[in-house]
């Protein structure tokens, strides 16, 4: 129903627009009872989906990627869909318009997206309010720092953010990695990224401490563009800083091999879709080859099926999360992947 009908309707606004009436819907559609339905719809639960990750208890490896939900308006109804987790965010300090539209781009012959969306969001404390709530899933909470914020105060921003969600996610992303901030992906350097994971592990310990808690898990988001140096380059500050994991992948600035027309693939900002999905499972697996067990891995980049889902876990993913493929395959997707993840057991 959703590729023939929904899909369709919604290609024929602008993709940013489509994005806010989808919530609109998802939320009106909810308040009139529809959760119940989508849950029979589309939630799978079973001990075979079950996973226990950095000292989590998901009830499947089915995540939704930041930038969907970015300020918690909708995870609750989100989890509807059958999501083990959802990741809210990227949240900033302050509130900021992002980038200019328009922003948001569909590249439908390569079923990619770009974005330059640049944080747009209504600012931490405006996001803490909601999460106040109660959850009916777990919750990963995603942080950045605004853009006015030069990289040599870059660690105040995050450390606010850490701060302020610590009582109301259950684990963190430290987003070091969009294209769309400029100077952004500096901070995956040695030393300010070093810096940076330290400090935040410092401060994880005396907020757990304080309010007599675990900590909460730390994971680093990276990109897909870094090279083999690189990546052991991160791998080895992800160990000596002992932070609990890598979200890999971010989106790409790489254009290569694309159908849609030149002007679409010219368009500034992070691709993301099907062209990633090979590039994401590579980094996956060249992370966990050389990680020694010593920090899980969250795969993301492409995932349109279940087959796609199934290559990242098999390449050492522990868990998965979904945005651009539940964009163009719809919810049932969640349900198609958990199922093939029974059959393949």
């Amino acid at each position: 129903m959703y590729k023939f009908l929904v899909r369709p309707l919604l290609f024929l606004l602008d993709a940013e627009t489509a994005h806010h009436f989808s919530f609109r819907s998802i939320k009106w559609l909810s308040r009139l009872g529809f959760s119940s339905l989508f849950r029979k719809m589309f939630v799978i639960d079973g001990p075979g989906l079950e996973r226990k990750v950095f000292g989590l208890h998901f009830k499947n490896p089915i995540g939704l990627a930041a930038g969907f939900d970015k300020d918690a308006k909708l995870y609750n109804e989100l989890s509807d869909f059958g999501f083990g987790f959802i990741e809210i965010g990227t949240l900033t300090p302050k509130p900021q318009a992002g980038n200019p539209k328009k922003r948001l781009f569909r590249l439908k012959e390569d079923e990619a997206i770009i974005n330059r969306m640049g944080f747009n969001n209504e600012g931490v404390f405006d996001a803490v309010e909601r999460l106040k709530k109660e959850h009916r899933v777990l919750i990963g909470g995603n942080i950045g720092k605004n853009k006015v914020t030069s990289n040599e105060d870059a660690i105040k921003d995050y450390l606010i953010c850490f701060d302020a969600l610590f009582e109301y996610v259950d684990y963190f992303v430290v987003n070091v990695s969009s294209p769309n901030t400029p100077g952004l992906r500096e901070l995956q350097e040695k030393k300010p990224l070093t810096a940076l994971l330290k400090k935040l592990k410092r401060e994880n310990k005396k907020y757990a401490k304080r309010l007599q808690a675990k900590e909460k898990p730390i994971l680093l988001k990276i990109a897909p563009d870094l090279t083999d140096e690189q990546l052991l380059d991160i791998v080895d500050i992800v160990k000596a800083t002992q932070v609990d994991g890598i979200i890999a992948t971010n989106t790409t600035i790489a254009r290569k091999d694309l159908k849609s027309h030149l002007t679409l693939v010219e368009e500034q900002g992070g691709l993301s879709g099907k062209p990633l999905c090979d590039r994401s499972t590579e980094v996956i697996r060249f992370l966990a080859k050389h990680s020694d067990g010593a920090f899980s891995i969250i795969g993301v980049g492409g995932i349109h099926s279940p087959e796609d889902a199934l290559k990242k876990l098999k390449a050492g993913a522990d868990l998965v999360q979904l945005y651009t493929g539940f964009i163009y395959e719809g919810p049932s997707l969640v349900k198609k992947i958990n199922k093939a993840i029974l059959e393949n057991r």
